[in-house]
C-alpha cells in the first residue's frame, strides 16, 4: 500500500496532520503519540508579536463538541523561532505554520520572517479579524482573501495553504480568491461561529460572548465545504472538522480532499492522530486499495 502524498509540492508520508491551536507545538502530545508518524504538524496559530487572548472562560463543551474562544494566543515568532522550531525539526514531519494576523501588512512582515525559517509550508488564518476594516475577518469575501493572499505570495516562496472559514454565504468565492491570488492549496474548514447560554444567569458561558465551534458536530458541514471547494478550484484541499477515526478521514477524501487534519479530536483521545493513520490503511487492506490516489474525490454523485 501506497499512502504517501504529494500535497502542493510537498512529500508526506501520509495524509494526515494535526490541526492548528489543537496541538500546540507538539511537545504537550509527545509522551502519547510517535510524532514521526505524522504527515505534517500545523503549529498553533502564530503571530508577528506576542498575543495575550482573551479573557476567561474561553473554552466550553457542547453537544458533539465544544466552542473556543482562545483569541490566538500565542509567544510569537521570534520565539517560535528560537524554541519551539527547534524541537519540531527533531522529528521526521513535515511543519506548517499557521500564520495569523490584523492586518495585511503584519501578514506579509510575518510571513518574510517564515520564508528564512526551516519549515515546510504556511498556513493562512484568514479568520483573523481585520482591525482596519471593522474586524470583519478577511477571509468572507473573494477580494478580501485575495488581497492577503497576493501579498503573502510576494514574499513566501514555500507551500503556502490559505484556511478558509465557513461563516459564508458560498464558501467557493473565496477559495477561488485564494486560488486566483496564487495560492498552492486550501485547508477547510475554520470553526463555525457559535454560543452557548448559562440558562440561571441568562448570559453567554464564553466571555467573548461567542466562539468557534468545532468537533463532531460540524462535519457534515466540512465535508460539504470540501466537495464544493474540491468542485470548484484546481489546487488540492486539506479536509477539516470533526474528523475522529480513520472513516471519517476516509469521507473527506472521498469527498475531494488530498489531505486531512484532526482539531477538537486531540483534545478527546491524544492518540486520534495514529488511530486515524491506522484507520485509513486499515480501509486500504480491507477494499484492496493499493494507492491512497484512487481515494480522492472518488464519490459517485447521486
Amino acid at each position: 500500500m501506497d499512502t504517501k502524498i504529494n500535497f502542493a509540492g510537498i512529500e508526506m508520508k501520509n495524509p494526515v496532520t494535526v490541526a492548528s491551536g489543537t496541538f500546540g507545538y507538539g511537545r504537550e502530545f509527545q509522551d502519547f503519540i510517535d510524532l514521526n508518524r505524522l504527515g505534517a504538524i500545523i503549529t498553533k496559530g502564530t503571530s508577528l508579536k506576542p498575543r495575550p487572548g482573551n479573557k476567561a472562560p474561553r473554552i466550553c463543551e457542547t453537544a458533539s463538541g465544544m466552542l473556543n474562544s482562545i483569541g490566538l494566543q500565542n509567544p510569537g515568532v521570534e520565539y517560535f523561532a528560537e524554541v519551539d522550531l527547534p524541537f519540531l525539526r527533531k522529528f521526521d514531519t513535515k511543519i506548517i505554520v499557521n500564520a495569523c494576523g490584523s492586518t495585511i501588512e503584519e501578514y506579509v512582515e510575518l510571513c518574510k520572517i517564515l520564508n528564512t525559517l526551516d519549515i515546510d509550508g504556511v498556513e493562512l488564518n484568514l479568520s483573523c479579524p481585520n482591525v482596519k476594516a471593522g474586524c470583519l475577518a478577511f477571509g468572507t469575501t473573494y477580494e478580501g482573501v485575495k488581497n492577503v493572499t497576493s501579498q503573502v505570495r510576494k514574499v513566501l516562496d514555500k507551500l503556502l495553504i490559505v484556511k478558509l472559514t465557513p461563516n459564508v454565504t458560498d464558501i467557493t468565492v473565496p477559495a477561488k480568491g485564494a486560488e486566483d491570488a496564487g495560492a498552492d492549496a486550501i485547508s477547510a474548514i475554520n470553526t463555525l461561529l457559535g454560543m452557548k447560554i448559562d440558562i440561571n444567569k441568562r448570559a453567554p458561558i464564553l466571555a467573548n460572548n461567542t466562539g468557534g465551534l468545532s468537533g463532531p458536530a460540524i462535519k457534515p458541514v466540512a465535508v460539504r465545504c470540501v466537495y464544493q471547494i474540491a468542485q470548484s478550484v484546481n489546487i488540492p484541499v486539506m479536509g477539516l472538522g470533526g474528523i475522529m477515526n480513520g472513516e471519517d478521514a476516509i469521507e473527506f477524501m472521498i469527498a475531494g480532499a488530498s489531505t486531512i487534519s484532526i482539531g477538537a479530536g486531540n483534545f478527546v483521545d491524544p492518540t486520534v492522530a495514529v488511530k486515524t493513520i491506522d484507520g485509513i490503511e486499515n480501509y486500504m487492506k480491507k477494499n484492496k486499495i493499493e494507492d491512497l490516489k484512487e481515494i480522492i474525490g472518488s464519490i459517485k454523485m447521486n
